[in-house]
């Protein structure tokens, strides 16, 4: 049989080497598992022959005691590192009827490539694009097969699992590629799912998102020579078996035996890890000189694009998505939003030349039969993964329109930080403005004590919301589907660190003011797509509200906030309707 085509060119080669450095750590750990047992061999043959003497007849008898355990302990550490789940990503899964444009897209690109296509696609919340191999789901479900299998190849034997596919130059000149199948392997072998950025879908055109996907199209063709595939699934297994031996619980004989299969996984996790690191550098390599010959200019266009993209997706989690989620809200369009957010920043800041000559393109969001849907899919994936919200909508975790965002999320939070503030300072009057900027004019030590008490409170209430029915500290969180992917302990990825006490402060500060000018000014809460929460007033956003509030806080002066009250017409006096 033919070399694979993967492996022509210098940096797939020099790829396939580093692959066989990873797999001679598992042949030497084989081999030291086997030693015992072939010296024992040899001197019962010796016995058998009758070249060896009665002196050997104790030796023999101690070294096949040790040869049996060494057999044991090893098939053990072999089966915890093969039945181990190695964790995937957690994504949205999308089968070829809701996107079959989008698979064509990829089939083709991987046409123009002449490398294998991608197996499924998949879609993460997050500015990135990679290749998965999640083969090892398939054979976890697979049950006794699957686990033998799993441990034929790690032990190097033969296994069936599936008949061997024809090289490329096998193939007859013409013959298809196997097409892909909805959430599975190709017809004639498992190739790696794509998982493409969500962002990416909505803010960049078709040939951009070509464009940008080409050169991780180009990985599966390295991805499918067996050595580099042998390798990655062998340093997987190691990872996955380390993992599970790091949170094994139960009675001491068995979190020993785990600490043991830990030391052996990370022991040849560390034979092989810089082999493992340049395999993977000479891949994405080889991918990207593959993919230089497809649409080249537009990469880099595409490429300023990504940089763009990330820079709006932060700002819209971390300043509209963030406040909607503690508040047991969740946008339902994030990647919509996407949309909305870029374009307001190309225009305050002129970033792209020909800018509504780019957004009349066909957008690749058009790919998806059912944008809107997969993008509430998405967006639940995306609270779960930065926030730890529920896996489904419920009466406390309702997903907002952006519509309703000012109604149900902005003034939502005005009014329960402005009675939060009002419970900290122990207000028996009727809670005003006016009262308000008298406790605290003055009063710097008050001032000091007023931020560590909301502080303190506001880390009450989320370690509550965390810890009600969610996992122990430091235990992964399984999401639904059983298909391996987790989340992060704790249960989300924290977009922002806590706030401190005069953060805190100012924050509630500002509601208490915002909710006086919405009562008593005809003022209105609003979406920044680029600030999030804000106050408009006659149909204009007043950004211009934070430094004397910062200057009540953190010096006691409230001489700037009277004047900016003045100036829009807030009756400090009347009382401020609370949740």
């Amino acid at each position: 049989m033919s070399e694979p085509v993967a492996v022509t060119d210098t940096g797939a080669r020099s790829a396939r080497d580093h692959a066989l450095a990873v797999l001679r750590v598992r042949g030497t750990a084989l081999g030291a598992a086997l030693l015992p047992a072939a010296a024992a061999a040899v001197l019962v043959a010796g016995e058998a022959t009758g070249r060896l003497g009665d002196g050997w007849a104790a030796p023999r008898w101690v070294l096949l005691l040790v040869a049996l355990v060494v057999l044991a302990v090893a098939g053990g550490v072999a089966a915890v590192i093969a039945r181990a789940r190695p964790a995937v990503s957690p994504t949205v899964q999308i089968d070829e009827a809701a996107a079959p444009d989008l698979y064509r897209l990829i089939r083709d690109l991987a046409d123009r490539l002449d490398v294998p296509a991608p197996s499924a696609v998949a879609l993460t919340p997050d500015c990135d694009s990679w290749l998965e191999d999640r083969t090892h789901a398939a054979r976890a479900r697979g049950g006794r097969t699957g686990r033998l299998a799993g441990l034929a190849g790690l032990l190097r034997l033969p296994w069936p699992e599936r008949s061997e596919r024809p090289e490329r130059s096998e193939r007859p000149r013409g013959a298809r590629r196997a097409p892909a199948r909805p959430g599975g392997g190709t017809a004639g072998g498992d190739a790696p799912v794509l998982v493409i950025g969500s962002p990416f879908l909505w803010w960049m055109r078709v040939a951009e998102l070509r464009a940008l996907l080409a050169p991780v199209v180009a990985g599966t063709g390295p991805s499918a020579h067996p050595d580099i595939a042998a390798a990655r699934r062998f340093v997987r297994g190691l990872d996955a078996a380390a993992a599970v031996a790091a949170t094994a619980g139960g009675p001491a004989p068995r979190r020993l035996a785990y600490d043991f299969v830990g030391w052996v996984a990370r022991l040849l996790l560390r034979a092989g890890a810089a082999h493992a690191a340049e395999m993977e550098r000479m891949v994405a390599a080889a991918a990207a000189t593959r993919a230089q010959t497809v649409d080249y200019g537009l990469r880099v266009v595409a490429q300023e694009q990504v940089g763009l993209a990330y820079a709006g997706w932060d700002r819209l989690l971390t300043r509209v998505a963030l406040p909607a989620w503690r508040t047991g809200r969740w946008p339902a369009r994030l990647d919509a939003g996407v949309v909305s957010a870029l374009t307001e920043l190309s225009r305050r800041d002129r970033l792209a030349e020909g800018f509504a000559t780019r957004l009349g393109e066909r957008p690749a969001c058009d790919l998806l039969e059912e944008p809107g849907e997969v993008d509430r899919q998405v967006s639940l994936l995306a609270a779960r993964l930065f926030h730890g919200g529920p896996a489904e909508p419920g009466p406390e975790w309702a997903p907002v329109d952006w519509s309703q965002y000012p109604e149900e999320v902005v003034d939502r939070i005005w009014r329960t930080e402005a009675a939060r503030l009002f419970t900290a300072l122990r207000a028996t009057e009727t809670p005003t403005l006016a009262e308000l900027i008298d406790r605290l004019e003055g009063a710097t030590g008050g001032t000091e004590a007023l931020a560590a008490r909301l502080a303190r409170e506001e880390a009450e209430r989320e370690a509550a919301a965390r810890g009600s029915g969610g996992p122990l500290p430091g235990t992964p969180t399984p999401l639904s589907g059983g298909d391996g992917a987790f989340l992060p302990p704790g249960g989300g990825f924290p977009l922002q660190p806590p706030r401190g006490g005069r953060e805190l402060l100012a924050e509630h500060i500002t509601a208490a003011v915002c909710c006086a000018a919405v009562d008593t000014a005809g003022a209105s809460p609003g979406l920044d797509w680029l600030d999030g929460p804000s106050l408009f007033v006659a149909g204009e956003r007043r950004a211009d509200l934070a430094r004397p509030v910062l200057a009540l806080a953190e010096e006691a002066d409230a001489r700037p906030l009277r004047d900016w009250l003045a100036a829009v017409g807030v009756r400090s006096d009347k009382p401020i309707r609370l949740v």
